[in-house]
């Protein structure tokens, strides 16, 4: 793997345990591997109701506040290649299909859809109305890729970690990043 660059939103829906797990898994990849994170308001409210005390020194990554439009990947000339949004709250799902960039989330994504670079959105919300379902649609048509929280059993897990685990393995094969996964179908 070369020096890749990675954006990662976490947005304010249920699911702190995504990002966690995503987080971990990012970490153990090293130096071969930027990560530029952000997170809304209402996602440390949540990683602290459903995880624990939150603290960016936990983490090796470079954290942007919502509103920092000078960090590196607001722009496309900073060749980030790879947005991960997850989890996604459907509100933010809309401002993303609706083109808004009225926060760095959302301008990121833009810029990632405008240079045709890989957006994967992991929902976090059921069940979907017609408006998600239309506003998925469009992101897709887009270039996004809707991978939804939703996790497989084939590998029996047994924990919630590894339940996670099924959803945020899947997230990482999207994004061209190759780890050593439990389980694949038929191997």
């Amino acid at each position: 793997m070369q020096n890749r660059k990675i954006v990662l939103a976490i947005g304010g829906s249920s699911g702190s345990i995504y990002a966690q797990r995503l987080m971990t898994k990012l970490a153990k990849i090293g130096s071969e591997l930027t990560v530029g994170v952000l997170m809304s308001d209402n996602a440390i409210i949540n990683w602290e109701i459903e995880i624990g005390p939150f603290d960016k020194k936990d983490w090796p990554f470079t954290f942007y506040s919502k509103n920092d439009f000078n960090a590196p990947f607001a722009s496309g000339s900073a060749r980030y290649d790879t947005m991960i949004v997850c989890p996604c709250s459907m509100g933010l799902l809309g401002r993303i299909s609706a083109g808004l960039s009225d926060d760095l989330t959302t301008r990121a994504a833009d810029v990632i859809l405008k240079e045709r670079r890989k957006l994967i959105i992991v929902p976090r919300e059921t069940p979907y109305n017609l408006i998600h379902l239309k506003n998925m649609l469009s992101l897709t048509e887009a270039g996004a890729i809707i991978c939804p929280a939703t996790p497989s059993f084939y590998s029996r897990p047994q924990t919630v970690e590894e339940i996670t685990d099924t959803v945020v393995d899947r997230v990482m094969d999207l994004a061209g990043l190759h780890i050593d996964q439990t389980y694949r179908w038929g191997e």
